[in-house]
């Protein structure tokens, strides 16, 4: 790519915006990080330290003033504000990319991307555990026909954090579309989306069991997907002794994988991509395809993990700005998985299985 980069508003300098997009955004062939919106002195300083040059809006409204000086924002805010901030720039003329989830309903993220190729704008949600280098590497198993017909689909986001937070994350206000479902949920039901297809029934099981906790911090969800695959993912707070992140069971072999993906991690270091090892994780965390033997008394043959890869996703958002490409993780994809999202609270609320 050549040319002048496309200048990037980015909504939002927590968790979500200074660890993850603002690294990804300025270190894109492309791109280049123009505004930071937060209204917090620290977070506004923290934002002048790590990138030297950008500018600093306290409010939403200060980036949308000059809207003609920015080519894409992206909303790294608050869940309960990304459809207003997203509707709002693309009634701008501006492309956007949302965190997930986009909304906190699939008809909310329908009339987003409805209102996106109304005016013909790219609305991309950024779901990048796409790009886990475990994710990447069961694609790839799946692809070569390694493990057979997969009749059974293990997928695991857990922690131990006994102790609750606070903040909007864990907040029990429906508004703020809190809780571990809709949070590390939307990970997990995208991924299983992506591998396995359509859903057509959901059953659910949402608990809140941490001591002074008002949002689910442990839940389970099992998937019927339209071609017989069944997807059992757990996301929790809650869990003292992990399990493995993949369990994938098929007619030839399974695989599975323990541990998480280190770029999270690398991010949080304060390491940016481009290093030759980015995404690389040491032979010892291998995942392990075979049959008949526990991984974990060396059944099976250890599979080099391929690379995550998070950059690929704000790549593929300037190729499809600046060239046309393909939008990476559309809004009716987000819509699909928040389909299930919400099949799968209704199910936990009414103890029984929802078709779809």
């Amino acid at each position: 790519m050549t040319g002048t980069p496309l200048r990037v508003g980015l909504v939002g300098y927590g968790l979500a915006g200074s660890v993850f997009h603002a690294p990804l955004i300025a270190t894109t062939e492309g791109l280049a990080l123009d505004t930071v919106v937060t209204s917090n002195p620290e977070r506004q300083a923290q934002a002048r330290a790590e990138h030297p040059g950008v500018r600093v809006a306290a409010t939403a409204e200060e980036l949308f003033d000059r809207a003609d000086e920015l080519d894409l924002i992206v909303v790294a805010s608050p869940n309960r504000t990304h459809v207003p901030l997203a509707t709002t720039a693309l009634k701008a003329g501006l492309p956007v990319v949302v965190d997930k989830p986009v909304a906190g309903t699939a008809a909310e993220a329908r009339e987003l991307a409805a209102l996106a190729e109304e005016r013909g704008l790219l609305l991309s949600v950024f779901q990048n555990r796409r790009w886990d280098n475990d994710f990447l590497t069961l694609r790839k198993l799946l692809a070569d026909g390694e493990l057979g017909q997969v009749w059974r689909f293990e997928s695991r986001f857990e922690r131990w954090r006994p102790q609750p937070k606070g903040g909007w994350r864990e907040s029990g206000d429906p508004a703020e579309i809190g809780g571990l479902l809709y949070d590390l949920g939307s990970h997990v039901v995208d991924q299983a989306l992506v591998l396995f297809g359509p859903v057509t029934r959901v059953y659910a099981e949402v608990d809140v069991r941490r001591p002074g906790a008002q949002a689910d911090d442990d839940t389970f969800l099992a998937l019927t997907h339209a071609n017989g695959v069944r997807s059992h993912l757990y996301v929790s707070a809650t869990a003292a002794q992990l399990g493995p992140r993949f369990r994938v069971l098929g007619s030839r072999a399974g695989y599975v994988k323990y541990g998480l993906d280190p770029q999270e991690a690398a991010l949080r270091e304060g390491r940016r991509p481009g290093a030759g090892d980015w995404g690389t994780e040491p032979e010892e965390l291998w995942g392990r395809v075979g049959a008949g033997e526990s991984p974990l008394t060396g059944g099976g043959r250890a599979v080099p993990t391929l690379p995550g890869d998070y950059p690929a996703y704000y790549a593929a958002v300037a190729k499809a700005l600046l060239e046309g490409g393909p939008h990476p993780v559309t809004a009716l994809e987000a819509a699909a998985a928040l389909e299930v999202l919400e099949a799968a609270r209704r199910s936990a609320l009414d103890g029984v299985a929802v078709t779809l």
